[in-house]
């Protein structure tokens, strides 16, 4: 919607973040100067709002790894926009599947069904919190997370029920998984990210792409169904075509 000027309100020149229709308001580690013509600012501006985006999901990243000893992700997810803290989320959750299989495979029989009742306290926990008293952005915040944190908690289920163990196995592969870490090489991969710093990395099935940090806002998001996943599958394949 708009940018925040507040370090320079009378001349408005230099922005330090920007402002949704939704009012969420994200702050930038850097500012940027808006400077000379309109059609040249507006570029550095997009590439600006990538680049901070990128650099709020990496403090997102490394902070989620205290989720249980320093800050419980219900409280870990105000400090970072809307969508960010559901990336951060599923990377989380995609690293998190991936050690389960190879507990699994070093012999921990029933570490799918420990990490089931992980991800059934977890959205217990964000349950709690959205019954609380919260600011409109926080509840629509943790209500997106939790309608995400559902369906990932469904898929371990799934595989708990049907006993599933690989990580090379078709149901786990056909699942959406985001990745930290260097963008791959050789694969003609858009990135906007230096090649000297970690990214997102979303993989299906076959499909690879580069997270585009693409603002949206504070928006929420629908029920991942069944159908859904297969939709998934089918234009991610699609894209890989270039049909």
């Amino acid at each position: 919607k708009t940018l925040d000027f507040s370090k320079d309100p009378e001349m408005g020149k230099v922005a330090c973040g920007h402002i949704s229709k939704d009012t969420e308001k994200v702050a930038w580690v850097k500012d940027l100067w808006l400077e000379g013509a309109v059609e040249g600012y507006l570029v550095k501006l997009e590439e600006h709002v990538r680049m901070m985006l990128r650099e709020e999901l990496e403090m997102a990243r490394n902070a989620a790894d205290n989720w249980e000893m320093d800050k419980p992700r219900e409280r870990w997810l105000e400090d970072y926009c809307s969508q960010l803290s559901l990336v951060g989320t599923q990377i989380l959750w995609t690293e998190e599947t991936h050690r389960v299989f190879d507990e699994i495979e070093s012999g921990s029989e029933n570490a799918m069904k420990e990490y089931k009742k992980v991800n059934d306290d977890r959205i217990e926990k964000l349950i709690k919190r959205v019954q609380t008293n919260l600011s409109k952005d926080v509840r629509n915040k943790i209500i997106t997370i939790i309608t995400i944190d559902v369906h990932g908690r469904d898929i371990i289920e799934g595989f708990v029920n049907t006993k599933i163990s690989d990580a090379t196995d078709f149901k786990w592969l056909s699942q959406l998984r985001f990745y930290w870490g260097m963008c791959p090489t050789g694969q003609n991969l858009v990135s906007y990210t230096p090649d000297t710093q970690k990214t997102c990395i979303v993989k299906i099935c076959d499909w690879v792409t580069i997270y585009c940090y693409e603002y949206v806002g504070n928006c929420g998001r629908l029920v991942i169904t069944p159908l859904t996943d297969r939709c998934y599958i089918t234009l991610t394949q699609a894209l890989g075509l270039t049909l």
